[in-house]
């Protein structure tokens, strides 16, 4: 191992997630001291794998489904956005086995079935978009990633064989969900939680805002408010079972983490939205350089729409626009 020492190069390969770190900030710690905290929590984890000479295994609850609102993104299949975001985690990958032989590797624990009924995408569509990103990891080459998800847990792989998933949701809240009222106890009383509720409920505000919706706003943010919680519940249900079946992973996530959380958020794409997700967004260029941003805010500029193998993937942005 080049002579350093497993701390140096848990240190080294710390720096290189850090950068990406979606940030929850903290009311109290600057910058630099939520980073302190978040590096103690991280680099004992990553030194553990370093000491046994193993990939380092990461975990990231991603790539569930497109939002089904057509004001966000391009289609129901994976795009230009997707594509990147999986490119970039490889390359990560890559660069962190500079620093260490065995490498890493991240699992993406594709979550859509998880809470399919909850968003309101039909567990067909679902499907179509995980063979979807499967197919993509390997055209890409990404030899770094793999995937995960409901259909390889014993006891509820069968219900992913029978195409059961209403049973299959059942199973995974009784096994290893919290009870429901404690969630929205724990979100009442916590900044963290209420950032996180607020969050989720915009997620499903606006993913309703379908264009031939008969309700109005007021119903429809009745309508999300009333799904938050359980969304959460089942969220936090897959991650107990991420947890359990692979105790000593990374655990990587899509939104921003407290600085004290045992998950490290990342980046996958920069983007004007710390919440926003290759899933809820499309891949704009500007001037050279993709973001993620929400379709009605790309339809709103000089735009041109790009189509690779006949399906629409990313949009071209004027470039005095872009620095706007």
């Amino acid at each position: 191992m080049s002579g350093l020492s497993s701390r140096h190069i848990a240190q080294n390969i710390f720096a290189e997630l850090l950068p990406y770190r979606r940030r929850f900030p903290d009311p109290i710690l600057d910058r630099l001291q939520e980073e302190a905290e978040v590096a103690a929590i991280q680099i004992p984890r990553l030194q553990a794998f370093i000491e046994r000479g193993e990939t380092i295994t990461c975990v990231l609850p991603a790539f569930p489904t497109k939002s089904p609102n057509p004001n966000k993104v391009l289609g129901t299949l994976p795009d230009m956005a997707e594509r990147l975001s999986l490119s970039f985690l490889n390359h990560l990958c890559q660069r962190i086995q500079l620093h260490y032989a065995p490498g890493m590797r991240i699992l993406i624990c594709s979550d859509g079935h998880v809470f399919g009924d909850l968003i309101r995408v039909a567990d067909p569509a679902i499907d179509a978009y995980q063979a979807h990103i499967e197919q993509l990891i390997l055209e890409l080459g990404a030899t770094h990633l793999g995937v995960f998800h409901l259909g390889m847990v014993a006891g509820m792989a069968e219900f992913c064989a029978s195409r059961d998933f209403d049973t299959l949701r059942e199973q995974l809240v009784e096994r290893y969900a919290e009870p429901l009222a404690q969630i929205t106890e724990e979100v009442r009383s916590t900044e963290e939680g209420i950032r996180l509720y607020r969050a989720m409920t915009r997620f499903l505000y606006e993913d309703s805002q379908l264009p031939d919706t008969p309700l109005s706003n007021t119903a429809l943010q009745r309508d999300a408010k009333a799904r938050t919680h359980a969304v959460i519940q089942r969220s936090r249900a897959w991650g107990n079972l991420l947890a359990e079946r692979f105790p000593e992973a990374i655990r990587l996530s899509i939104h921003p983490q407290a600085s004290h959380s045992l998950k490290m958020g990342i980046h996958m794409l920069p983007t004007r939205d710390d919440w926003l997700t290759p899933w809820h967004g499309v891949a704009a260029n500007l001037d050279g350089q993709f973001v993620l941003m929400k379709r009605r805010d790309v339809l709103a500029m000089e735009h041109e729409l790009v189509h690779i193998h006949g399906r629409p993937s990313h949009y071209l942005i004027n470039g005095k626009q872009a620095a706007a």
